[in-house]
């Protein structure tokens, strides 16, 4: 199960990603994280329009009431 701690490391991963790449464009950061990350392009899509629509505050508070509820890959598969 995920814990809250390993958080750290995944931002410092996608910032140093996000440095590299000096870019903001979607499909930039989608096929960085096809390419760096093993995403499938398409779980790459949706994680880049849930940032884009949700934010971190909406997703901050997800992240908690996942962990609470021990839910760690969700009914999409990704």
């Amino acid at each position: 199960m995920y814990k809250p701690e390993n958080i750290l490391p995944l931002v410092e991963e996608y910032q140093t990603i996000l440095n590299e790449n000096n870019t903001t464009s979607k499909e930039t950061i989608v096929n960085a994280l096809v390419r760096e990350c093993e995403w499938s392009t398409p779980a790459a899509e949706h994680l880049h329009r849930l940032v884009k629509d949700n934010g971190a505050f909406m997703l901050r508070n997800a992240l908690a009431l996942s962990i609470a509820l021990r839910v760690e890959d969700g009914e999409l598969g990704f």
